[in-house]
């Protein structure tokens, strides 16, 4: 019963949804790819609203009801009918009276099963389409015969690109950048974004800024960098996040700067305004002057790679909690594995939380990593707790899973201030909170 009822929702809503679109026709972005959606989504919005009324997908609504519900500007009802029925006359309202509607639209697009992305280019005109990296074993590959028909999957939004439209790569990634041949739409433009050479946005010197504490600079707040368009450059400073991998958000939200012949100065007032989501490599002070860089949004392979990987870079003893990392299927034990051996060249200890990444905790024991250095959890605020008596001084905490291994309940046990929790963290709505 509940799965018809969704489907009638659903049906409504992407019904309203593209009527709103051919009345007030606001000009579309679309983000997908696999890895880092959530953060060049909001990157964008920080561009292109300076000098634009821009709306965006909140938090991670990038599904077949996420979608609908960012166009038509209503909140996810969860389990609630009237609150669904609410929705449905909101739309109906933005149908029947003339409103004050956004420009652009910025939407996050996400392939949990085949057909969903292309069901959303078989409706959806856009103008604007950015795909970020696709990884060889990419997240949610369970529900698809390989991964290459995932990456197929989220190829698919290229066919709704308007004429004259522009399609945004990540060039480093050869398996995104080779996608430049799938663009149908005549007079539309590429552009490629990354930190090679060849690029038409490309960033340089990415380093860890750190912060001075007690005499010694050891706390990292932020990163400095340079991003070029063209002949030009332009400093960039993010403050509250690190990696490498978390500043290509910057450099995709500059393509599409660069896409709308954006000055340089517009694109840099709009980035100074970026701040990394929530679980996507947030830096937070942590019990007994520990650091955190909580990572706990979701996980694939590649994800967990480069953060182990950022970890590395920073001072103090390193610490890695790292949780199941789901969807992948066939890949499963392996892509575990691969993860715990490289953890065991990161850090100096490795936590794992849940049954499958029990073949991390081998993976790291089989690539060198003490015994004694290894611990296991089936529960993610156990692990947290019982975390906290480890903890010393200095310590660097990465933390990381998969959505459903709840791995923010680690954060929130030991973070300095879990007070803040609900600002600071993921999943603090009170419909996660019951799950």
């Amino acid at each position: 019963m509940r799965t018809i009822f969704k489907k009638i929702i659903v049906s409504i809503l992407t019904a309203e949804a593209r009527a709103v679109l051919k009345k007030y026709r606001p000009k579309v972005v679309v983000v997908t790819g696999s890895v880092g959606k959530t953060s060049a989504k909001d990157a964008i919005y920080s561009v292109l609203s300076r000098g634009h009324h821009v709306r965006k997908s909140e938090k991670s609504f990038n599904s077949e009801v996420g979608l609908p519900l960012t166009i038509l500007g209503v909140p996810n009802a969860w389990q609630n009918p009237l609150g669904w029925l609410r929705n449905i006359i909101d739309g109906f309202f933005l149908l029947a009276f003339d409103s004050r509607y956004p420009e652009w639209m910025v939407l996050e697009a996400g392939a949990d099963r085949p057909g969903d992305i292309r069901s959303l280019a078989g409706w959806l005109s856009v103008d604007i389409a950015v795909i970020t990296r696709l990884p060889e074993i990419p997240v949610h590959v369970e529900y698809f015969d390989s991964p290459e028909q995932l990456m197929e999957e989220k190829a698919s939004i290229i066919d709704a690109v308007k004429p004259g439209g522009t399609l945004i790569l990540y060039g480093d990634d050869e398996r995104t950048r080779a996608l430049e041949h799938r663009l149908p739409a005549p007079d539309a433009k590429i552009l490629t974004f990354g930190f090679k050479d060849g690029n038409d946005v490309r960033g340089e010197d990415f380093e860890i800024l750190f912060e001075e504490s007690s005499g010694r600079a050891n706390l990292p707040v932020g990163m400095t960098g340079k991003v070029h368009i063209g002949g030009e450059s332009l400093p960039v400073e993010i403050v509250g996040t690190v990696g490498l991998h978390a500043s290509l958000p910057l450099l995709a939200a500059a393509a599409i700067g660069n896409a709308l012949d954006k000055d340089m100065e517009t694109i840099a007032e709009g980035l100074k305004n970026y701040e990394a989501p929530p679980g996507r490599m947030r830096l937070l002070r942590g019990v007994k002057e520990t650091l955190i860089i909580d990572d706990t949004y979701n996980s694939s392979p590649a994800a967990v790679v480069a953060a182990l990987d950022t970890l590395a870079l920073l001072k103090g003893r390193k610490i890695a909690v790292l949780g199941d990392m789901l969807e992948l299927g066939r890949h499963s034990v392996e892509e575990h594995r691969k993860v715990g051996a490289h953890a065991a060249k990161t850090c100096g200890i490795l936590a794992t939380v849940g049954f499958r990444a029990r073949d991390i905790a081998q993976g790291a024991l089989d690539a060198g990593l003490g015994d004694a250095d290894i611990l296991q959890y089936e529960d993610s605020q156990k692990a947290g707790g019982e975390l906290q008596n480890l903890l010393q001084a200095g310590d660097c905490v990465l933390v990381k899973g998969s959505q459903s291994m709840r791995m923010e309940r680690v954060v929130e046990e030991i973070m300095a201030d879990p007070s803040r929790a609900g600002e600071l963290l993921v999943r603090q709505d009170a419909e996660w909170k019951k799950r």
